[in-house]
């Protein structure tokens, strides 16, 4: 787990994302029109170094800290830091609020930087000096608020990640943890991170108000301003290319909505039902910090992933199974879980055997709770479901309609969970698919079996099928153990670079976060 600061550290230095929560319009009130010159804007050294020297020689006061604020604008050009166009942006803003709330910090030249923050005045500072002068005071703050955070890390560093992370704790983190991140889901989900915090500072997140009250479910040629509304929605988050703000449930938002529903894993079909909205209405924040979170699962498993050239990863908010090797996806199946009585246990593993037409040796609980009141009310139960009681136990004899379908497979762990085939294929059409006692029922489990079978050239597909279609099981030992991973990932990007979020089926992402939370405060 990754190193934290001491809270003081983390609040010292937190002019971040989070901060802005003050309300909309209290971001907005600092974000004025301002008749900035452009004398300055250079990204040419010689440039920069002779502006440097005109700056610092008209605020002389801030010229023991030039070096410091120089630094900031390596490879930066100059006056692009704290503004957007005319306008000071967030960062800007929060740094401001946080330095006038240090106590005993002096601030040369306020009355400058206050005119930048003041509604009523128009200055007449150049861009580049208002950039700077907002700089210099990044730079006081640093000093003042605390100097250990600037002991371990530079100025520019610290800014640099200030505008990738949500904080400084993050930031901190990331350069002095010098583990490296073996899994590459961990820097896909990254990207996702950065680009929804862009996306929550440009405001143009906006909550989808739908026209109908109650609200009546949209399909294909329906008219509405909520088509409109959602048509911007998909815009933003990349599945539309373009926004013609039409109302109209057209072709071009029809292809949207399903590439929409296909990657966060709800029915694939054009019905824009009050739950989809009701998700896409998730605050880009809530985003954000699912995205954190299944960052650290990954940070969990990524040796073991990072070592292993085959692997099957279970996904269980998904749903989904994949299976990996030689780094390509080679199949993605359908599966169902346990339910939140029986939960699908979370752990690694390694598949050892394969089994064919499988016998289900039924477990005592079930026989106890299910399936005694059936075979008391009707004493043909057994021989109607093709089963049989061996030395005491009940068991399913294979077959089509085996609950165990016609292959599982197995790998070694204490609660007897295993993968496996099932009849009962109508379950996979439902989005949340939590019907299992625990085990994962794979909607491809031939399909996967055939796949992990390639290297063993006397496994044909003849023999497969005929030994799928047997009426007493054959189990075979895997030369090469897969390792099988069953993950709970609430948010993963998929192989094509589209980003997924799930359910949260265990409510496991308020147990994780609670553990951080803890261990944050543990640190201090």
């Amino acid at each position: 787990m990754k190193t934290l600061y001491p809270i003081t550290v983390i609040l010292g230095l937190s002019f971040f994302v989070l901060s802005f929560n003050t309300t909309e319009n209290d971001i907005h009130s600092y974000k004025k029109t301002s008749t900035f010159t452009t004398k300055h804007n250079t990204s040419d050294p010689n440039d920069a170094e002779e502006i440097s020297n005109d700056f610092f020689k008209r605020y002389s006061d801030l010229k023991k800290y030039k070096s410091d604020v120089m630094s900031l604008y390596k490879n930066r050009t100059l006056g692009s830091i704290w503004l957007d166009e005319d306008n000071v942006n967030e960062f800007g803003a929060v740094l401001y609020e946080k330095a006038k709330k240090t106590d005993d910090l002096v601030i040369p030249y306020q009355n400058e930087i206050d005119q930048l923050f003041d509604s009523s005045s128009e200055t007449k500072l150049s861009k580049t000096d208002a950039d700077m002068l907002l700089s210099s005071l990044y730079v006081l703050y640093i000093n003042k608020s605390n100097a250990e955070a600037k002991k371990k890390l530079s100025y520019n560093d610290l800014l640099n990640d200030f505008f990738n992370y949500s904080t400084i704790e993050e930031a901190t983190a990331s350069k002095t943890d010098n583990v490296k991140v073996e899994y590459d889901q961990y820097y896909k989900l990254q990207d996702f991170l950065n680009k929804y915090k862009k996306l929550e500072r440009s405001n143009k997140w906006k909550p989808i108000v739908p026209e109908e009250t109650p609200y009546k479910d949209l399909r294909p040629d329906a008219v509405s301003s909520t088509i409109a509304q959602v048509r911007t929605r998909l815009y933003l988050l990349g599945d539309l290319k373009n926004d013609s703000k039409s109302n109209v449930y057209d072709r071009e938002l029809m292809d949207a909505v399903m590439k929409y529903k296909v990657r966060n894993g709800f029915k694939p079909n054009y019905i824009l039902a009050e739950e989809h909205i009701k998700e896409m209405n998730v605050p880009l924040a809530d985003k954000v910090e699912t995205l954190k979170l299944n960052m650290e699962r990954c940070r969990a498993i990524a040796t073991q992933i990072a070592n292993s050239d085959e692997y099957v990863l279970v996904n269980v908010p998904s749903y989904e199974l994949v299976y990996v090797k030689n780094g390509k996806v080679q199949l993605r199946s359908s599966v169902f879980v346990g339910s939140p009585l029986t939960k699908t246990t979370i752990f690694n593993s390694e598949i050892d055997r394969i089994v064919f037409s499988p016998y289900w040796t039924v477990p005592q609980s079930i026989v106890e709770n299910e399936l005694k009141s059936k075979m008391a009310a009707d004493k043909n139960y057994l021989a109607d479901h093709n089963m049989e009681i061996v030395k005491g136990q009940v068991r399913q004899k294979p077959g089509p309609d085996n609950s165990l379908g016609l292959v599982k497979f197995m790998f070694p762990n204490p609660d007897d969970i295993y993968m496996h085939d099932t009849p009962s294929k109508t379950l996979f059409d439902f989005e949340k698919r939590t019907f299992s006692h625990g085990c994962v029922n794979v909607k491809l489990a031939k399909e996967l079996a055939v796949a992990m079978l390639k290297d063993y050239p006397e496994w044909t597909q003849e023999k497969i099928d005929k030994a799928m279609a047997g009426k007493t099981e054959s189990s075979f030992k895997l030369a090469k153990k897969v390792p099988i991973f069953i993950s709970y990932f609430t948010s993963m990007v998929n192989e094509n670079g589209e980003i997924g979020f799930f359910q949260d089926v265990y409510e496991k992402d308020n147990e994780l976060n609670t553990i951080l939370s803890s261990e944050s405060v543990s640190s201090n």
